[in-house]
Order: C-alpha cells, then structure tokens, then sequence
C-alpha cells in the first residue's frame, strides 16, 4: 500500500517537500518571492510582534550577498581559496537568495517566542513554494555570524541571521530520506 494513500495535499506536500542543493537557471520573479512570503506571515506568532525582516537578493544584486560571503572568508597568503572561490560561483548560479533577519530581544521568553515564530514563517514559506515548484536549502553556516559578512548586509547588532534560503527551479529532487518513527519518541501520559 502507498503510504501516501489517504492524505489531504498539506500532508502530502509536507512529507515530500526536499532541500535543495542543485537548481534550474530559471530565474523567480521577486512578486513570486513577495507572494509567497504574504502567505508565510500567517506563521503562529505570540503578541503578532512580526519579529522578521529580509533582505531578498536577485539577479546583479546577488553580487552584494556573495561579496560579503568572500570577505567573511579567511585569506591564504592574502588570496581566496579556490574552494571559496567554487562556492561563490555556486552562490551567483542559484537565482534567490533571501536572507531572514530577526530582532533578538534581550528576554530569553520573547526571544524564544520570536524564533519560533520566524522558524515557523520560514516552514510555512518553503511549504508554499514547494506547491509552486520552488524548492530552497535552509542555511545557517558559521559565516554569517562572521562580523564581516553581517556588516556587509546591514545585520545590525541586536539582530540575527535567522537563515539565509538559497531558492530555486530544483535541478535535481534527493530522495526522502528515512525518518523515525514517532511512536519511539513519544511518551503518552494516560494516568496521573
């Protein structure tokens, strides 16, 4: 039996969403990107505080995101790596890149609110583009807590990279990868 079977379209489109690493040419529309984060924002989010902002990268802007990428990188006798190097022209061939920057209160229970919060829009927004056939890799490399990079890109002190979502046509759709079942996780309390 396909264990797909009996599903409604969310269930099926949660379990088959993908990271993904390798993308189309194919440029997105910003509107595209603007509408679907329009259905993001209906993310639970405690006191409505909306504690996110982006910085979204197209076309010949991409070239601000992936400078600042290279200057965060350490130097070999004054020169990028050629890995770096790799990974940069990597970065030009994804078509968006979306930066998500949140607020960091100073009260651990409203930072903790928040990032829920903004982790939840960023699910709600990969599930809305995956419908439409856009896929993304969620990235939180060490790079961007790198001072260089974030004064780059105008991350404030005070502010965190949240996630910076590299977003795409998928060139290529991994396969599901096992999961645990939830029954050997799971605890049920029946009695007091």
């Amino acid at each position: 039996m396909n264990h797909q079977e009996g599903i409604n379209a969310i269930e099926k489109n949660i379990i088959n969403r993908r990271t993904i690493k390798s993308f189309k040419k194919e440029p997105i529309s910003p509107e595209v990107i603007i509408e679907l984060l329009n259905v993001a924002k209906w993310a639970p989010n405690h006191k409505l505080t909306e504690p996110w902002r982006f910085q979204l990268y197209v076309e010949a802007g991409k070239e601000k995101f992936i400078e600042a990428y290279i200057q965060s990188q350490p130097k070999v006798d004054g020169e990028v790596s050629e890995k770096v190097k790799r990974k940069a022209q990597y970065f030009r061939d994804i078509p968006v890149h979306l930066v998500v920057i949140m607020p960091e209160d100073p009260r651990q229970r409203r930072w903790d609110e928040d990032y829920g919060a903004v982790c939840s829009f960023i699910q709600n927004f990969q599930l809305a583009a995956w419908e439409r056939g856009i896929g993304m890799i969620w990235r939180t490399n060490d790079w961007v807590y790198d001072p260089t990079f974030r004064n780059a890109i105008g991350v404030t002190p005070g502010e965190k990279v949240v996630a910076t979502l590299m977003i795409g046509y998928p060139d290529h759709v991994p396969a599901a990868r096992p999961r645990t079942d939830i029954r050997e996780l799971l605890t049920i309390i029946d009695k007091r």
